[in-house]
């Protein structure tokens, strides 16, 4: 008894999405399906900007970029999701839901950078054209995506390191099915209000200034577009950043709407279902939001297929 007390303590129960069989076997199967879509689109996106040179422009860097993020978010989410619904055991290891916990907030943080930045792109694409080569040269766009990635890393870590500073005495089951921040600071017996306050600052420093980044640039964009005369130059124009905004706007709300909440308006069953989204769904279409409308990726993919047939 004392050895199951001390394993319970130095580890975390995660709840899941369910504790009904039937239902539980239907998240694995939906959750399978999504993760193997999600793998297939983001590697056959990062093979095809490798491999065709007319693909080699800043635009398809960053969204390769997006597309190491996306397989990396969902790898650490979902497969511990699916061995967590058919396990008995659901237990997690302190340093396996930091690790976790980890991932996700430096994943989440880059994406929200790299979103901004490939706004940007599309700012110097379609607002300074005659200049588009000398602002995204290959030293600025590789700076950027290494900056990005450097700062989310290093300013996750900080959080991480507070959150498992606090006592955890009221319970160690997790009404979630990963380890995410917001759960976890609710059960704790210390008052938490200083973490609520990084986390909302953190999060409003890298959320909202990518936001408005991203707002700033497609002010820009839209007043460019509408002063070009042609109906067909004008749709020419805005088609480059239909894909970007639709991911943009998935992205974002929901992130805004999970860590930029007081603590009391956070509701268990609403969190997950807002987790799912931007955990599941999000890294699963972004690829094929950018294949369906991104003419370039069509033709790159139709030109690779063509090959292998024949």
């Amino acid at each position: 008894m004392e050895a199951l007390n001390e394993t319970l303590e130095n580890s975390f129960i995660l709840l899941g999405l369910t504790s009904v069989p039937y239902l539980q076997a239907l998240c694995v199967l939906i959750f399978l399906i999504m993760f193997i879509i999600t793998l297939s689109g983001n590697f056959l996106l990062i093979f095809m900007v490798l491999v065709n040179p007319q693909l080699q422009k800043p635009m398809y860097f960053f969204l390769s970029n997006l597309s190491v993020i996306d397989i990396c978010f969902s790898s650490t989410i979902v497969p511990r999701l699916i061995v967590n619904t058919i396990a008995q055991d659901r237990s997690v290891s302190i340093l396996g839901c930091a690790t976790q916990m980890y991932l996700h907030l430096s994943l989440g943080a880059t994406e929200c950078l790299i979103l901004a930045v490939m706004a940007y792109d599309r700012y110097a694409a379609i607002c300074r054209p005659l200049e588009y080569n000398t602002i995204m040269n290959k030293n600025f766009c590789v700076y950027m995506a290494a900056g990005s990635w450097m700062f989310c890393f290093i300013s996750s870590l900080i959080h991480v390191v507070f959150v498992f500073q606090l006592p955890y005495c009221r319970s160690h089951n997790i009404n979630h099915f990963f380890c995410e921040m917001p759960p976890f600071l609710r059960l704790s017996c210390k008052d938490t209000w200083l973490n609520e306050i990084a986390m909302n600052v953190s999060a409003g420093l890298v959320a909202m200034c990518s936001f408005f980044l991203t707002l700033i640039s497609y002010i820009h964009i839209i007043s460019t577009v509408l002063r070009i005369r042609s109906t067909e130059g004008r749709r020419k124009a805005f088609s480059t950043c239909t894909s970007h905004l639709t991911v943009v706007s998935i992205y974002y709300s929901t992130i805004m709407f999970m860590y930029m909440r007081p603590g009391s308006a956070h509701y268990p069953d609403t969190d997950k279902t807002v987790s799912i989204i931007y955990t599941a769904v999000t890294p699963m279409l972004n690829p094929i939001i950018y294949s369906v409308r991104n003419k370039d990726v069509k033709s790159a993919i139709r030109k690779k297929i063509g090959r292998q047939m024949f």
